[in-house]
C-alpha cells in the first residue's frame, strides 16, 4: 500500500533510499487510473523502494515546493533529492524501470 504523505512526514520518508511520490487529487480522472498502478508497485517493490502519494488538495505547500502544475505528477527521489519527474499517466513498466535504475 502506498504511503500517504503530509508535510509533517514528507522529509523523513524521502531522506534515504529510493522513493516514488505520486502527486494526485480525488477529482482527477488520470489520477484514478494512476493510483492502482502505484499501489501495485508498492506491493511489488516493498522492502526495496518506498512508494508514496500526496493529495495536492490537502498538501498544497508540497505541490508548490516541487513545481507540480498538473496531476498526476510523479517524482522519483533518491536519498532526499529529486532525480526524475514525470507528468501525466505513466505505465507500470516505465515507472518500475525508472525506480530500478536508481536502486
Amino acid at each position: 500500500m502506498a504511503v500517504a504523505l503530509t508535510k509533517d512526514t514528507f522529509n523523513q520518508s524521502i531522506e534515504s533510499g529510493v522513493t516514488l511520490v505520486d502527486f494526485w487529487a480525488p477529482w482527477c480522472g488520470p489520477c484514478k487510473m494512476q493510483l492502482p498502478i502505484v499501489e501495485e508497485l508498492s506491493g511489488e517493490l516493498a522492502g526495496t523502494a518506498t512508494i508514496a502519494k500526496i493529495n495536492v488538495d490537502e498538501e498544497p505547500e508540497l505541490a508548490s515546493q516541487f513545481g507540480v502544475m498538473s496531476i498526476p505528477t510523479l517524482i522519483l527521489f533518491k536519498d532526499g533529492q529529486p532525480v526524475d519527474k514525470m507528468v501525466g499517466l505513466q505505465s507500470k513498466d516505465a515507472l518500475k524501470n525508472k525506480i530500478q535504475g536508481q536502486l
